[in-house]
């Protein structure tokens, strides 16, 4: 069976760390389709996946998207896949049209987030036509959150019986008994990264991790900052991320991020276990979401978190015994509920080993990429396609503390 998924950026691979390889070992032939980046190649010699570049820009940018549109129909002529697996709104839709053309037997778009719900008037109007398009033209819809695909639904942008989540969802699970373990983190490594950054031992630490892009409530993560810092003296916000020109955030905002003595921009960190190992309480204000991974990361590092109470993070986050949700666009609940954290020792605790339960026990990787292969299965035969024999046996994973 061959498999071709299609992303709109390499940085987004990440989303399919470790299947490819799972994939491979049941049987299955996997190729990656990308915007060129040395990402690309990375993901490449790790996960041992050919490759395909195509420009293709984030944004919508009607002649170019047409001219990647042909490029990738092209490719996929060439290719000729059994499956195609788009992922990502540009990715997805261009995936799904050049499928369609080409006449891929089985088309799957992987519904990761819908950038319209956070916008209004002509643009939203757009992003919605994009998703319907993505949608209609594939033959089964995967949602990465029961809370995505109840929006969806709603909008009536797919049709409940097209659209499915694996599982309890999440686009990749998260490794808990290896990578994301506390127990496995060198407990040097937080202290290491402190002192990198002048923090005190001592000092509570509260952190995002993501874009620092206006939708990521980068704007009330700086407002309830302003709360925070004068309550707690010697309170420091770390930030791993990078400043993004689409969808920047505003200038004063900017300021303030890049001038408090007692906020640290950490850039893109590839070794997150070790951030979390340096934080004590993980905050995500953001105004749209899929199923924010960085969520249960923490979690499984068994960090707190705070959130907004919005689809995809109300799957990632058990209010109240996990983490903590809030309003969107409200700084001060923000601050609020980070500051019972910061009083509370025994309630970050509590609500990290809580997180760290439910990863373990929901959001294992290996158990959603065996839905995933069970699922191309399904969608073979569906259409009447010879289904090769798989290779080997599903893993039996152990759950670990």
């Amino acid at each position: 069976m061959k498999i071709l998924h299609i992303m709109t950026v390499p940085q987004s691979l990440t989303f399919l760390a470790g299947q490819v390889r799972y994939m491979k070992s049941r049987g299955m032939e996997i190729r990656v389709l990308s915007s060129p980046g040395s990402a690309l190649q990375k993901f490449s010699a790790v996960e041992g996946a050919p490759v395909d570049e195509v420009k293709m820009e984030r944004r919508i940018s009607p002649l170019r998207d047409l001219v990647s549109l042909v490029a990738i129909w092209w490719k996929l002529r060439r290719i000729r896949p059994h499956v195609v697996h788009a992922h990502t709104p540009k990715g997805g839709l261009l995936g799904m049209i050049g499928a369609w053309l080409s006449r891929v037997p089985v088309r799957v778009y992987h519904m990761r987030g819908m950038p319209m719900t956070s916008k209004s008037g002509v643009k939203r109007a757009v992003l919605r036509w994009a998703e319907k398009i993505s949608c209609g033209l594939s033959h089964q819809v995967l949602c990465i959150s029961h809370s995505l695909r109840d929006v969806a639904v709603s909008e009536g942008i797919c049709s409940p019986e097209k659209i499915k989540v694996l599982g309890c969802g999440s686009g990749q699970g998260v490794d808990g008994r290896d990578r994301f373990n506390p127990r496995r983190i060198n407990r040097l490594a937080g202290s290491r990264l402190r002192r990198e950054y002048d923090i005190p031992a001592d000092a509570p630490v509260v952190a995002f991790i993501g874009r620092i892009v206006r939708d990521k409530g980068m704007l009330e993560l700086v407002a309830a900052w302003n709360r925070l810092r004068e309550r707690f003296p010697s309170l420091h916000l770390l930030i791993a991320g990078r400043f993004e020109p689409q969808d920047r955030v505003a200038p004063e905002v900017e300021r303030v991020l890049r001038e408090d003595d007692r906020i640290h921009l950490a850039g893109y960190v590839e070794d997150t276990p070790s951030f979390y190992s340096a934080m004590d309480v993980l905050v995500f204000p953001t105004y749209r979401e899929g199923f924010p991974n960085v969520l249960l990361e923490a979690a499984a590092m068994e960090v707190p978190v705070v959130a907004t109470w919005i689809p995809g993070c109300v799957d990632a986050v058990e209010d109240g015994v996990t983490g903590t949700l809030v309003p969107v666009r409200d700084a001060e609940a923000l601050a609020e509920a980070v500051a019972r954290y910061l009083k509370d020792p025994e309630l970050r605790r509590r609500h990290g080993r809580a997180g760290r339960r439910r990863v373990l026990r929901d959001f294992r990787p290996k158990v959603i990429w065996e839905a995933m292969y069970q699922e191309y299965v399904r969608l073979r035969e569906a259409k009447g396609l010879p289904v090769p024999e798989p290779r080997g046996a599903p893993p039996v994973e152990k759950m670990a503390a």
